[in-house]
């Protein structure tokens, strides 16, 4: 059996409590070289690709817990030269972001990674949520939308990613210096979209990308991810087992479904269990569902989990992904994030219909 390994990089860890232990660089948590590290800690581990978080929901701020964030897409942007084989995917909260510009910037980083990029589509914070309104009113919006309108929403705005993304025919640069011509205009096309809740209109002004399309990568852990991430993901994340079983025997084979676990990993079983107890001295955590252990005890608890689905998302707790080198049967990387997973690379659906 083989499967994919997906590494969630963060500034310290899960554990709130994760960037005062020694062993961490709280203090570097925000500079190129720690997402860099980090990064190739997942690449000697073998991993597929790796997610970098965000969010536009206000942290709930308390003392003792880190606070404060970089922007995903442009932490990704900045491993993507510096890295050789692992799949870079930034979480996008969409709600309050302009399609076009989102189309521009995973464009852009599946450029400067020779084909690697790929994209997490989050939503804005639950009107449900009592964060929502400032959220909401940061973007100056004055009424937060309800969760079923959030993923609509999130659905147009992947519809118009991937027209934007096939815009640019393969070929529409010819590079005709004897004719002056840069492009050819016939084979970059208008989108014309026109949706619930915005229209977009015009081509993108990026050249079609390595991979042709971006990976999509969505969540499915409630019904109204679940419709979107069936309709329109080639990744699924979900959190449970149960739930991992379910949609890898409704999803087609071309789409692959990752498990987060999260896992503390230390060089030894005791070095692992003392970190534990070291970071519930600092503050206490439930302990549930994580996986704790030396590489070899982690390596064989991910192998058991990986069979409700095509592999895992490592969310660490603390610790370096990179002890789990060599440990597990994991699917070979291409040169392309879709090879990787298997996925053939799509033709321009306008370059199709000519």
């Amino acid at each position: 059996m083989t499967f994919h390994l997906a590494v969630e990089l963060t500034p310290a860890g899960l554990h709130p409590a994760a960037w005062r232990l020694p062993s961490e660089d709280a203090s570097g948590a925000f500079t190129a070289r720690h997402w860099l590290t980090r990064a190739h800690a997942a690449e000697r581990a073998g991993a597929s690709l790796v997610f970098v978080d965000d969010s536009a929901t206000p942290p709930l701020e308390r003392p003792g817990r880190f606070v404060g964030s970089l922007d995903a897409v442009g932490v990704a942007a900045l491993l993507g030269p510096l890295t050789s084989g692992i799949g870079l995917a930034p979480v996008v909260p969409v709600t309050y972001r302009e399609p076009f510009h989102v189309g521009k910037e995973i464009q852009t980083l599946d450029h400067v990674s020779l084909g690697r990029g790929a994209v997490q589509i989050d939503v804005a914070t639950s009107a449900l949520d009592p964060r929502s309104g400032t959220e909401a009113l940061r973007y100056d919006e004055r009424v937060p939308r309800e969760l079923p309108a959030l993923w609509r929403e999130a659905e147009d705005t992947i519809e118009v990613l991937e027209r934007l993304w096939d815009s640019w025919e393969d070929d529409a640069i010819i590079l005709d210096e004897v004719n002056d011509r840069y492009i050819d205009r016939e084979k970059v096309h208008a989108i014309e979209f026109t949706g619930e809740f915005f229209s977009v209109h015009g081509a993108s002004i990026t050249p079609r990308s390595p991979q042709g399309r971006p990976v999509v990568v969505v969540r499915a852990d409630e019904p109204h991810e679940l419709e979107v991430a069936a309709r329109r993901a080639q990744v699924i994340r979900v959190r449970t087992p149960e739930a991992a079983a379910a949609v890898r025997a409704s999803a087609p084979d071309t789409v692959t479904v990752l498990l987060d676990v999260a896992v503390l990993v230390a060089p030894t079983d005791r070095a692992a269990d003392e970190q534990r107890r070291a970071l519930d001295a600092f503050e206490p955590w439930s302990w549930e569902g994580v996986v704790v252990g030396g590489p070899d005890t982690v390596a064989t608890a991910l192998t058991g989990l990986a069979a409700a689905a095509d592999g895992v998302t490592v969310r660490p707790v603390a610790g370096d992904a990179a002890l789990l080198a060599g440990l597990l049967p994991l699917a070979p990387t291409g040169p392309t994030l879709r090879e990787t997973l298997g996925l053939p690379r799509p033709t321009s659906r306008y370059a199709a219909a000519r």
